[in-house]
């Protein structure tokens, strides 16, 4: 028989923390696996794709210039759409991972804010879809062309052009997290707001530096199309961080 390894007063040990590592990984795995399967059947057997490249390329479509690229372009699409899909597993399973080494306040809080985490989740692909993406692409897409006349036609590959507006996607998906992840830490005494927000400008570089390393291309539109509102959301972070702190006794 398999000898336990749970230290006499009742802590996990080391082996412990990593079978159950190594079960929350693997879960993380199962759902990223069936929300990869779901995703290939969108990409490849509806008009998905036929409906994002009107939306952000237009009639002049895109191209693909290389044998296996369609099915490889469609593969990591799919991927993505895994992990975006099995995006509220991910933060559960990591939780839940963390959640032993809390008090029953802390977990208390963590659990009640996961559903408005995956809201904000959501909420970024959806400024992402609407907003972030159809202005980062067309700018890229239009840039340069009409002063050269018509000696510049910018057609660009599959790949690239679903890669960037995946990435573009999933990238605001997380950064609107943001508010919920300082109210959270705010709540469990990790972040003090008032003291936060008296380093805007340096808060300021580093969003932007964020943004710069973030971006699909590193362009200045791009750029700003990040970090604004990266910075907004910071601001409405430390609203939601005041409200959640605790008000001081008279």
């Amino acid at each position: 028989m398999a000898k336990s390894t749970t230290a006499i007063d009742g802590t996990m040990t080391l082996l412990d923390h990593l079978r159950e590592l190594r079960s929350r990984l693997t879960k993380v795995s199962i759902a990223v696996l069936i929300g990869m399967f779901g995703g290939f059947y969108i990409v490849n057997s509806t008009g998905f794709i036929k409906y994002v490249i009107l939306s952000f390329a237009g009639e002049q479509g895109v191209q693909t210039t290389q044998v296996a690229e369609t099915f490889t372009t469609y593969l990591s699409t799919a991927l993505t759409l895994g992990i975006a899909a099995a995006m509220p597993v991910i933060i559960y399973q990591l939780l839940a991972f963390l959640a032993p080494g809390l008090t029953r306040t802390e977990r208390k809080w963590i659990f009640i804010g996961l559903p408005m985490v995956i809201f904000c989740f959501l909420g970024g692909l959806a400024f992402g879809w609407f907003v972030t993406a159809p202005a980062a692409i067309k700018f890229l897409i239009n840039f340069g062309i009409e002063n050269a006349g018509n000696l510049i036609e910018n057609k660009p590959r599959l790949d690239d052009f679903l890669s960037i507006l995946t990435r573009l996607l999933l990238i605001n998906g997380i950064v609107f997290e943001l508010p919920m992840i300082m109210f959270t830490l705010t709540k469990l005494g990790i972040l003090n707001p008032r003291k936060l927000g008296r380093y805007r400008r340096y808060v300021v570089l580093i969003t932007v530096v964020a943004a710069a390393i973030l971006t699909p291309t590193g362009d200045p539109a791009n750029l700003a199309f990040l970090a604004v509102p990266m910075y907004l959301l910071f601001e409405f972070g430390l609203l939601l961080g005041r409200l959640a702190q605790p008000k001081p006794a008279n």
